[in-house]
């Protein structure tokens, strides 16, 4: 059996592989926490076509919950993605919803809908038991 071998042609770049996708519509997903931002791009049927978080692009400890770290990781995943339409879901209380939210209105992408999927308690968890002195 003979081991085909091979090689790389060195007048192409690294980075070729990666092209961008082309998708016509999608949706955008931002998990910001207190302590980092997540950021994914799916296609309409949910399957992930591109995925970032505050500590991929080089933010360390506390400046993961930054809103620059937010601007940043949401810059990326959009760079990644060549899209016209998407949605946002909006998830969490982090200090990065409105730099995220800022980072993609300004992408020039055209945004159809805008939620906010934070879960809401109805009625909480249960409440420890009363103190006895």
């Amino acid at each position: 059996m003979v081991k085909k071998i091979l090689r790389l042609r060195r007048n192409r770049s690294v980075d070729s592989h990666k092209n961008k996708r082309r998708i016509t519509k999608g949706i955008i997903h931002v998990q910001a926490s207190f302590t980092n931002t997540i950021v994914t791009v799916t296609d309409v049927k949910g399957q992930v076509v591109s995925c970032f978080s505050a500590g991929a692009c080089g933010f360390k400890g506390k400046r993961r919950g930054t809103p620059f770290a937010a601007q940043t990781t949401v810059g990326k995943a959009i760079n990644t993605v060549d899209m016209q339409r998407a949605e946002v879901m909006i998830k969490g209380p982090g200090r990065g919803r409105d730099a995220a939210l800022r980072t993609i209105g300004r992408s020039g992408i055209r945004l159809t809908r805008v939620r906010d999927v934070t879960p809401i308690p109805h009625n909480g968890c249960r409440p420890p038991k009363k103190r006895r002195v």
